[in-house]
């Protein structure tokens, strides 16, 4: 029985074929339930103890050596069949690389970007990790003000304070120290809140912060500029609300409401039956602001507004869950494939 294991060993190893069918008789015939492989260890019993120990080494060489030659020809075959079947037929069309998607708040912030810019609105930026002049007290923040407070803000250093930047309204501070009016600008990017993540907040979300500065501005000139931004974003049919407010840079200043794209503006659980759904804050550019960034508040007036685009993308989209913009899931950025 050594001799035969040794044999079929010297079998096993000598085996070559490209044909498929073959291979897999060659291994129902070593390795199958009733195979060669089999009966040798069925006779193992029969084996002399003194001979029991160099025959069970041979056996599992020959089942060892068996599996790798299989699997290798296998594998080798179908590599082989893969590459006749792709390139043979040069006739073929060719493969099509699969395209991704925009992200959903890309694709928002590129339509608001776009909407401003057709009226006159450069784009402008600015760092995210922000000094307490830019953050807070040159846009009117008094000291005691709980935005200010760890709870509110992500501080990186104190005395001096530096901070990761609560809002864009930084990047308009440098403008205005930086240019004398007319100033028209938008100031998208990422900003960063310490807040609990759930379905409607999170620690950071993007905005887009607008600014306008010139002679004789009037709360009118604003109202009418967003009117033209909401019916370009929502729709012609698309009507807005301007609600009083509190912001440290702006005075008057209000919230802004547009009427619900979910239920036309009839009452749902969306807008809680009020028809309208919040989407942005502004108001006239303070005086001290504008005295703090060296403009004069007795010859310039202004108004800035500010929007949050997860919340544009939410209106626009149907998005219950703000965590879904930052998990990065493939199903769901797929559905946005047609806004390439």
């Amino acid at each position: 029985m050594l001799e035969k294991a040794k044999e079929l060993l010297e079998e096993i190893k000598s085996f070559d074929s490209k044909d498929s069918n073959e291979i897999e008789s060659f291994r129902i015939r070593i390795l199958g339930s009733k195979g060669e492989l089999k009966q040798l260890f069925a006779a193992f019993k029969e084996i002399p103890p003194a001979d029991k120990k160099e025959f069970g080494a041979v056996l599992n060489e020959v089942k060892q050596t068996a599996h790798e030659k299989i699997s290798n020809l296998k594998s080798n075959v179908s590599s082989g069949s893969n590459v006749d079947q792709k390139y043979n037929d040069l006739s073929r069309p060719v493969d099509q690389d699969r395209l991704g998607s925009r992200h959903p708040i890309s694709i928002v912030r590129n339509e608001i970007i776009d909407v401003f810019h057709r009226i006159g609105y450069q784009i402008s930026d600015g760092p995210e990790i922000e000094d307490d002049w830019h953050n807070f007290t040159a846009l009117n923040f008094p000291k005691e003000h709980p935005a200010r407070d760890m709870q509110d803000t992500f501080f990186i250093r104190k005395d001096p304070d530096f901070a990761l930047r609560t809002h864009t309204s930084s990047v308009q501070v440098r403008i205005m120290e930086e240019q004398q009016p007319p100033i028209r600008t938008i100031s998208p990017g990422r900003v960063y809140r310490n807040e609990a993540i759930s379905a409607r907040a999170h620690c950071f979300f993007h905005q887009i912060e607008g600014l306008y500065i010139d002679k004789g501005v009037s709360f009118a000139d604003m109202k009418q500029t967003l009117l033209y931004f909401a019916k370009a974003i929502f729709g012609d049919d698309t009507e807005i609300r301007l609600r009083p407010s509190y912001f440290p840079f702006t005075e008057p200043s209000a919230e802004m409401d547009v009427s619900c794209t979910i239920c036309s503006g009839k009452g749902c659980n969306v807008c809680k039956y009020t028809g309208y759904l919040e989407i942005l804050g502004c108001g006239m550019v303070d005086p001290n602001v504008l005295e703090n960034c060296g403009i004069d508040s007795k010859v310039y007036s202004g108004f800035a507004f500010g929007m949050g685009v997860e919340r544009i993308a939410q209106l626009k989209f149907n998005v219950n869950d703000l965590r879904l913009y930052s998990e990065n899931d493939i199903e769901f950025l797929d559905q946005f494939r047609s806004f390439i």
